[in-house]
């Protein structure tokens, strides 16, 4: 083969390559200057990685609850939860979509209406047996950035076997079924809410937790292995938390007595 022939192949080669090459930067540079100068794109991407939907604080914010509203407004405290949690998810969702009020318009925006909704009527709920709570609508608006929500108490955080800390007390077949413990509390002082909510969250972990465990250890044992292993353990754990609520609540106002009788659990 002629040595001109393959410096030429060669000089063919390097062109092609140099080309691509300068093609490639190129494009990279199309790319970047893409995502610069569109700020809806810079907008959502920046969103997603910031951080989650912080809210403002609704449960602490709420007077003493009487114990007729206690089932509606823990339901709406947990419809919070839950409209924070899809907001965050949406947040994920859309990385790179819009332009650069996205994120406001799309997520921010329909949830503060929806929050609002959910305050006012837990206010009403309240205002039905009392004093009607007053200027909880500032707490409707969120923000983007911060840590996980703060803006509702945690109840829906756990996979909740019943409504409103109540247990499973629909006792559908093969779970396990406790007395409702919300809605036989007297009215909460306010002092005191953050503290009974925490546990009233507690006693919805234990019954999920038992719950698992009744399922992942079918087979096991004998006669007695539920009760023994199961529903005694649960009933222990359940009589150390609702002492806690009743100890809460009697800081501040008569202790409620007799709470222990809802311990137990069946199946």
């Amino acid at each position: 083969m002629p040595a001109t022939g393959g410096r030429h192949r060669l000089s063919r080669r390097t062109k092609i390559a140099t080309a691509a090459l300068g093609l490639g930067i190129a494009a990279g540079a199309l790319v970047i200057a893409t995502t610069v100068g569109d700020p809806g794109a810079a907008n959502a991407a920046g969103a997603a990685s910031s951080g989650q939907i912080t809210c403002p604080d609704v449960a602490s914010r709420l007077p003493a609850i009487p114990a007729q509203a206690q089932a509606e407004v823990q339901r709406n405290l947990d419809l919070l939860n839950t409209q924070i949690t899809e907001a965050n998810n949406r947040l994920v969702s859309t990385t790179g979509q819009g332009g650069p009020n996205f994120v406001q318009n799309a997520i921010l925006g329909p949830l503060k209406d929806k929050r609002a909704s959910t305050i006012d009527r837990i206010a009403i709920a309240i205002g039905r047996q009392g004093e009607k709570p007053q200027n909880l609508g500032g707490l409707a608006a969120c923000s983007l950035g911060g840590q996980a929500n703060t803006g509702t108490v945690t109840a829906s955080t756990a996979p909740a076997q019943g409504t409103g800390n109540t247990g499973n007390t629909g006792g559908t077949a093969g779970q396990i079924s406790c007395p409702d413990v919300a809605s036989q509390l007297p009215a909460i002082p306010a002092s005191a809410q953050a503290e009974v909510q925490r546990n009233l969250d507690l006693l919805n972990t234990q019954i999920t937790e038992a719950n698992n465990r009744l399922v992942t250890s079918a087979g096991e044992g004998g006669a007695n292995f539920v009760q023994n292993a199961i529903l005694g353990p649960l009933e222990d754990k359940r009589v150390a938390t609702i002492n806690r609520i009743a100890t809460a609540i009697g800081r501040t106002a008569d202790k409620p007595q007799g709470l222990d009788a809802l311990a137990p659990c069946g199946l």
